[in-house]
């Protein structure tokens, strides 16, 4: 796995990172990290490995878009000196162009989020020991819906970022895949976008699946 002994990791997103995390920082017991992927990963990197300490700082923040984290980056990121950096973000990115078409000012187009995103990684990996970067998902196995088209074309931007900055990378859209196809996606998340337990817990094994996790420890 890449976490090492008191790594801190620091998580960074909109409301599906959020879930109710603690303020001002999501750190620490009794629901500090909030109540989903992130607190998963939290409790699974907890009971396997014990002895490595890891520190998570939950900075989710509802409603974000890519254009808010580069405006809070300075103080919620770089200030608190993680090791690692995890970034999910861009549903609100591609939500407002559906959910607000004709309010211009909330929209984050494809060319400002590619800009902005590696903007970020790029002022940042000299300070980490590393990145994970993470695509935003639509809970809709059809690829022809508009919104979930939109989302797949932001998700091959983080892609894009991930492979040229050397970042791991999670397809979070794929992650879904297997889950899709045997459950309706409103037995997931009632609005396609926040999920239940049971969609964080495939986000959360898809982020330990890309670090290395090892499954089997503690068994």
């Amino acid at each position: 796995m890449i976490f090492d002994h008191r790594d801190k990791l620091l998580m960074i997103g909109d409301s599906i990172t959020d879930c109710e995390r603690k303020r001002p920082y999501g750190e620490g017991i009794h629901g500090g990290v909030g109540k989903g992927y992130v607190a998963m990963v939290d409790a699974l990197l907890t009971s396997a490995y014990p002895e490595l300490s890891i520190h998570v700082t939950n900075m989710g923040i509802s409603g974000n878009t890519v254009r808010d984290l580069k405006g809070r980056w300075e103080t919620d990121v770089l200030e608190l000196s993680p090791d690692w950096v995890s970034v999910m973000i861009g549903t609100n990115d591609v939500w407002r162009q559906h959910d607000q078409p004709t309010m211009k000012k909330s929209h984050v187009y494809l060319d400002e989020y590619e800009r902005t995103l590696d903007e970020l990684v790029e002022r940042t990996l000299p300070k980490v020991k590393g990145m994970i970067l993470m695509t935003p998902f639509y809970i809709e196995p059809n690829p022809q819906d508009t919104m979930r088209a939109m989302m797949d074309q932001y998700g091959d931007v983080v892609r894009g970022i991930a492979e040229k900055r050397e970042c791991i990378f999670v397809d979070t859209q794929r992650a879904f895949e297997p889950l899709l196809r045997e459950r309706h996606s409103s037995m997931i998340a009632w609005d396609r976008v926040h999920p239940n337990p049971t969609g964080h817990m495939v986000l959360a094994r898809a982020f330990l699946q890309a670090v290395g996790f090892d499954w089997q420890k503690g068994q």
